[in-house]
């Protein structure tokens, strides 16, 4: 199953608290918006094609029962939520929560804001909808010929106690950027070249190597690009990627960065300053799913509240991890793709 996520008015934003509340007064209302997003004509058997009006329950509001075949169909197959026991409202409130809070909400503040009992359940609903982030059809970034895209990758972690000098446990993050120019006459415009950021990707990458950082800029930028990096020797076969290849030596000198890569440099800032202050330190093994995050929300930080539909819609045909991959030494991505959409 897949959510339609285009604009429709049947499907409203909630813009404000009252209108959450009045628009998801009850388990009821939650299931009524799953099933309008899935079929915007009425109901339409799964496994019958009977177009009848189905079956419903006052006790399983996530269940239609077709009249013909007599087989149950989940409003929540296929998303994040599907086989959940947490109350659809409680779903919503999670999206709400996570799509209106600009700088985000951690685990310990989603609980407390839904009154759980449990933070290993705060912490499964959040890695649920992080899976939700991802797009199964996720496109490249670039290949516009007026833009060109910035690529650089950053050390992400801290000092490690108790294992020598010289030694941590830092992981390598790769990122692009698509730069876009304002134009002159702009109110928005504030940076004296015009210059800002469009869409990003993000990715774990293992190391430095050709194979690596160039591995991630095919799977993340669309082939004939202009892209500019530093003269680390990683990015040097680019060229022969059928991109147009621009490397500037930075030579540690602080004003070649901000000339020629300032805004992939903003976007790395910004992502140690947010898992700093909202998650306060996040381990190896979930780092990929931050980072998705990150990369939702910057993505859509002009529309803000369309993303609460966007993360209910864009759950279709993506598979969640389960409570025991979260906690599984080597628990597998919880995106259907490598990166953030």
């Amino acid at each position: 199953m897949v959510i339609d996520v285009l604009q429709r008015y049947d499907l409203p934003f909630p813009r404000s608290l009252p209108e959450f509340q009045r628009l998801f007064s009850n388990e009821a209302a939650c299931a009524a918006y799953l099933e309008r997003a899935r079929w915007s004509d009425g109901f339409l058997c799964d496994h019958c094609g009977s177009p009848d009006e189905p079956y419903r329950f006052a006790n399983r509001p996530g269940v239609l029962r077709c009249r013909h075949c007599n087989r149950d169909t989940s409003l929540t197959a296929g998303t994040v939520m599907e086989r959940t026991h947490t109350p659809l409202s409680v779903w919503f409130w999670a999206a709400y929560l996570v799509s209106s809070q600009t700088p985000g909400i951690s685990a310990v503040q989603f609980q407390r804001q839904l009154g759980l009992s449990c933070y290993e359940t705060a912490f499964q609903i959040l890695h649920k909808l992080r899976a939700g982030m991802v797009r199964p059809d996720q496109d490249w970034i670039g290949g516009k010929p007026e833009e060109v895209v910035e690529a650089d990758e950053t050390y992400v972690g801290g000092r490690t106690r108790g294992k020598g000098r010289g030694v941590h446990d830092m992981v390598i993050v790769a990122g692009a950027v698509e730069v876009r120019q304002r134009k002159h006459t702009s109110s928005l415009n504030k940076r004296k070249s015009g210059r800002y950021a469009g869409r990003v990707r993000l990715a774990l990458v293992p190391d430095r190597s050709t194979k690596s950082l160039g591995g991630f800029i095919e799977s993340a930028v669309a082939p004939g690009t202009t892209i500019i990096t530093d003269d680390w020797s990683g990015y040097a076969g680019l060229a022969k990627r059928n991109y147009l290849h621009t490397a500037v030596p930075e030579r540690g000198d602080m004003q070649v960065s901000e000339s020629f890569l300032p805004i992939i440099h903003l976007v790395f800032s910004n992502l140690k300053t947010w898992l700093r202050g909202i998650h306060h330190g996040v381990s190896q093994q979930h780092l990929q799913a931050y980072l998705n995050e990150f990369t939702f929300r910057f993505n859509r930080r002009f529309y803000p509240f369309n993303a609460f539909r966007s993360l209910l819609g864009i759950a279709g045909d993506v598979t969640a991890p389960t409570y025991a991959e979260l906690y599984a030494k080597k628990s597998r991505s919880t995106t259907s793709s490598g990166l953030g959409s």
